[in-house]
């Protein structure tokens, strides 16, 4: 039996716990709806949600205090706000691409048994951000911070796709295309060419137009906002590694893009 002074649960606190973390579960799922369709109005997200009408009026009055959604005057429905906005804007600021990624290229070069890049667009160049190191003894060199030429490299052509017309005219213009190697394009006709495939096929694929004996294959990654920001690659010694013929290779490589692109904020 309790003494006086103990103290006795607080059953309205804990039942504007409970309440207050419902009124939040609703709140989002409002945000989830008008995201899906666009616009609703209330009558619709309290049919969808199983509510009563002036609860779901109710969450509207707090969101949009809050900026988060906003209501049409004319037809009364309701859409997202500029807070939204707001609060999306400040996510890919602090998100890293090195870090979103690190455990993606891991798995990828584990499961292939090859080297896997990282790559950006810096001045003019491909930079290797990061790197993970398949088993093979053969795969030794540490690309990490290394510049690379985009007309010669997987992930370069990948960057390269990804530019306006008046951007890589620039790019080009400055950079040349110098021959690498004897296998390096350095014919701008062909180069293009061979661009807008990869544009099409989603991929880049260099055999020995960077180095002698070095075969590579590069996908996209995409930023929130669909811009290709980075590349990834996976590369091996020519006399045994041919990735569009290697199983389930490409569509993996496709998907890690895709992982790192929606950890990125792409959808």
């Amino acid at each position: 039996m309790a003494s006086n002074n103990d103290p006795e649960p607080d059953m309205d606190a804990e039942a504007g716990h409970h309440g207050g973390v419902q009124s939040v579960d609703r709140a989002l799922l409002v945000l989830e709806i008008l995201a899906r369709d666009g616009h609703a109005g209330v009558s619709d997200i309290a049919e969808e949600m199983g509510i009563h009408k002036s609860t779901v009026s109710r969450l509207m009055g707090a969101l949009v205090t809050r900026e988060m959604v906003q209501q049409n005057s004319e037809r009364g429905k309701y859409r997202l706000g500029f807070g939204v906005l707001r609060l999306a804007d400040a996510i890919p600021g602090r998100l890293s691409l090195v870090r979103e990624a690190r455990s993606i290229l891991e798995s990828l070069a584990d499961e292939f048994k090859e080297t896997v890049n990282l790559a950006v667009l810096r001045s003019n160049y491909a930079v290797n951000l990061d790197q993970a190191m398949g088993p093979s003894t053969l795969a030794m060199y540490d690309w990490v911070g290394s510049l690379t030429p985009l007309h010669a490299t997987s992930s370069g052509k990948v960057l390269l796709a990804a530019l306006t017309t008046d951007e890589r005219i620039r790019v080009l213009k400055e950079t040349g295309l110098p021959a690498r190697t004897p296998r390096t394009i350095t014919s701008r006709s062909k180069l293009e060419a061979q661009l807008l495939d990869v544009a099409r096929d989603g991929y880049a694929v260099t055999r020995e137009e960077f180095e002698i004996g070095l075969t590579s294959m590069a996908v996209p990654v995409y930023n929130h906002l669909g811009a290709v920001i980075g590349a990834v690659s996976i590369s091996g010694p020519s006399f045994r590694f041919d990735p569009e013929t290697a199983p389930g290779l490409l569509e993996a490589l496709k998907q890690a893009g895709l992982q790192i692109s929606a950890r990125m904020g792409y959808r």
